[in-house]
């Protein structure tokens, strides 16, 4: 993977903390320069002058909240002011929200869509272009273990991440021809601030993996040109083990881990 994205533009979202800041700090080794986008720029501009020192990259910060419909316009018009080829895009800016659909407010819901959807979508379509026409170019999106099986009380965030694993994998597929690789990572329970954002109970969150070994097995695994990753042997074969049996039956065994005590 070393050299891969030396002396390359890669614009990370999301990239202020987690599996995002620690996708960052892994090109950053890898002698990647980057644009960090995220919704806290005191964060961004820390990390930022931490790896700009640390590894003599160049980086270029951009506060934005992908919530809003004009933010991937946003980053893009940036980009392009800057004069800045991007040659990697991480779609990894994304949340959840742990409860049952009826007592989440709806513009939380409508929000996690934007972000882990439609942003998705916007900041892809916008970059591709350029890529296809220098047919170079990468593109990794963070979707989740989620993806592979309904999980009842944080259902449409598994559903947002449906989205991003086959709009990945079909992408990864009509890109080729182009020489531009798309991967979908997907993490399973990872150490982050994610369990405490999206409301998970305690008792729902499973033995973790680091952030940095999610986001070293992403990068690896697009590098190698693979249309998606699970990370971690325990969860690839949970994701695939679920095919063995009856959809609904593994939907009341996610209920019941995800479901609280007081229910």
């Amino acid at each position: 993977m070393i050299g891969e994205w030396e002396g390359k533009w890669a614009l990370v979202t999301g990239a202020s903390a987690g599996i995002g800041k620690a996708l960052a700090e892994k090109l950053a080794q890898c002698g990647a320069n980057l644009v960090l986008t995220a919704r806290r720029k005191d964060r961004l501009e820390s990390l930022a002058q931490q790896l700009q020192s640390k590894f003599k990259i160049e980086t270029a910060i951009f506060a934005a909240d992908l919530a809003q419909t004009s933010a991937p316009e946003d980053i893009f018009k940036f980009t392009q002011a800057k004069g800045l080829e991007i040659d990697l895009l991480v779609n990894n800016a994304g949340f959840g929200q742990y409860g049952e659909l009826h007592k989440v407010e709806t513009q939380r819901l409508l929000e996690m869509v934007q972000v882990n959807c439609a942003a998705v979508l916007h900041l892809t379509r916008l970059y591709l272009p350029a890529m296809i026409a220098k047919r170079r170019g990468d593109v990794l999106i963070v979707a989740s273990t989620a993806a592979f099986q309904a999980v009842p009380y944080i259902s449409t965030y598994a559903a947002t991440k449906v989205f991003d694993l086959y709009l990945a994998e079909g992408l990864a597929e009509e890109m080729r021809p182009y020489g531009i690789r798309v991967c979908a990572l997907c993490p399973g329970t990872t150490a982050s601030e994610f369990h405490e954002v999206a409301g998970h109970p305690e008792h729902s969150r499973v033995p973790q993996q680091s952030a940095e070994t999610v986001a070293l097995n992403g990068l690896k695994a697009l590098a190698a040109g693979k249309s998606y990753v699970i990370s971690g042997l325990g969860n690839y074969l949970g994701a695939h083990a679920q095919r063995l049996v009856p959809r609904r039956l593994v939907t009341r065994i996610a209920a019941k881990l995800f479901r609280q005590s007081a229910h």
